[in-house]
């Protein structure tokens, strides 16, 4: 048997990689994690807990205005910019040293620096050579941005929570998740937010009722939205940004988010030399057991572009696990479904689905009962506020199982990841309905429908 360093050397300190990496070396396995930058990846640093974060900031606004409705008098305090982005670092570093503190009680070797593949058991990190009997490739996705005249002077998601100073003037460009976020984060700070998407609605993927719903709260809230149509130019003049559209018209902006999707982080990795095959996209190619062309390689995570959220990352790295090192003792090996897979989208309100849209439904089941709740929850009936909350069931005829659930909402995320754990179990519409509401709740909602909608 060859003699290698290590038993798994892991690239990429994200969610996966650091999950792979700690829970192989507490099965005794002799593991190494190289990082060029901070612990955690993009779901740490730059995406999913920063972003959460400003959500919460942002949400204040709307609380303090809300609150004259429940007798509170009395003028809302203002936004220091740079206190919000200092606390956020803090916690951002604390973050860091967690999830170095748990690869290091693991056992797991840090190594700093970029790794690139020298060969199916090798790696090279800063001129140092590694060997290890499996690799694995955990190095997540990148935003991209498309090149055009003035495409220099815009930014993409990474550079959003430091931005100095705060954009009175913001101009998103795109109509995906990260896109929509940010236009209600930063609409809720006090920016005045312009999104631009060249779709006919944002939110591709998504049901197509949430799609409109959460466009027009977002609209209702103050965010200027401008569909079917494009940035043609962009110049930096002394009174901002000056962006031309495809139609001719102007957008004055002191910021130019991009946000129009990810792509992954394979550069300088040396795949072609190793010979792991790759998508047309980058994507890493892998089977069900996330094993790349070179059966000693694996990737998961975001550089296969499968299904790009942390948990699913999280997911993956334990098949790999119990793949490679055995699963705990008295446990099956776990394999991985990606369906009824649960996520939410941080706008402002926010948005929780799990499972099939109302198209997609149809298409896979035939028959289908929709039922839906579009209403005003009962703390805005003294809040002064106009948003409205909608929840939606799809259900298929033939075995009654709920197939797909959706909400637009306050706390649809928190709501929607209860309701997820009974669908993945199954659960038919007959059991919703035998369930008891928590009253007076919104999430009561969703086992009180009673009649359905002609789809």
């Amino acid at each position: 048997m060859a003699d290698f360093d290590f038993d798994l050397f892991v690239i990429g300190g994200g969610s996966g990689g650091v999950r792979a990496a700690r829970m192989a070396a507490q099965r005794g396995a002799r593991v190494a994690l190289a990082e060029v930058a901070k612990m955690g990846g993009t779901c740490v640093n730059l995406g999913c807990i920063p972003k959460k974060l400003y959500s919460y900031a942002a949400h204040f606004a709307e609380s303090f205005e809300e609150s004259h409705g429940f007798g509170w008098v009395g003028e809302a305090p203002v936004l220091n910019w740079e206190t919000l982005k200092t606390n956020r670092a803090r916690e951002i570093s604390r973050l860091n040293d967690i999830y170095m503190q748990l690869l290091k009680s693991a056992g797991v070797h840090i190594v700093d620096g970029w790794a690139t593949l020298t060969g199916a058991h090798t790696v090279e990190v800063a001129g140092q050579r590694y060997s290890a009997k499996n690799i694995l490739i955990a190095t997540g996705g990148k935003p991209g941005i498309p090149e055009f005249p003035g495409s220099e002077q815009v930014i993409s998601s990474n550079e959003m929570f430091d931005l100095s100073p705060f954009p009175q003037r913001l101009l998103v460009v795109g109509g995906g998740y990260i896109a929509c976020e940010f236009a209600s984060i930063f609409n809720g700070l006090g920016a005045h937010v312009t999104q631009l998407y060249r779709g006919h609605q944002v939110l591709r993927g998504f049901d197509d009722e949430v799609r409109g719903f959460i466009a027009g709260e977002m609209v209702k809230s103050g965010v200027t939205l401008h569909l079917n149509t494009d940035v043609a130019a962009i110049e930096r003049t002394e009174g901002g940004l000056q962006v031309r559209l495809l139609d001719g018209s102007h957008i004055t902006a002191d910021s130019v988010l991009y946000a129009t999707g990810r792509s992954p982080l394979v550069e300088g990795l040396g795949l072609d030399a190793a010979g792991v095959r790759q998508a047309k996209s980058g994507a890493i190619e892998v089977n069900d057991q996330y094993q790349t062309s070179v059966p000693s390689i694996y990737a998961l995570g975001d550089v296969t572009a499968r299904v790009q959220l942390t948990p699913v990352a999280l997911a993956e790295a334990m098949v790999v696990v119990d793949a490679l090192f055995g699963p705990p003792a008295g446990k099956k090996p776990r394999s991985m479904s990606y369906d009824f897979i649960p996520t939410a989208v941080f706008t402002h309100p926010n948005i929780g689905t799990v499972g099939y849209t109302q198209a997609e439904a149809a298409g896979k089941f035939g028959k289908i009962s929709v039922y839906r709740s579009d209403f005003k929850a009962l703390k805005h009936t003294l809040s002064g506020s106009t948003e409205r909350t909608l929840m939606k069931l799809i259900v298929e005829d033939a075995t009654d199982r709920v197939v797909g659930l959706h909400m637009v909402g306050a706390d649809a995320g928190e709501i929607v990841q209860g309701f997820a754990v009974a669908m993945k179990a199954g659960a038919t519409k007959a059991v919703f309905d035998a369930t008891l509401g928590i009253h007076p709740t919104m999430a009561e909602e969703f086992v009180t429908m009673r009649e359905s909608v002609k789809p």
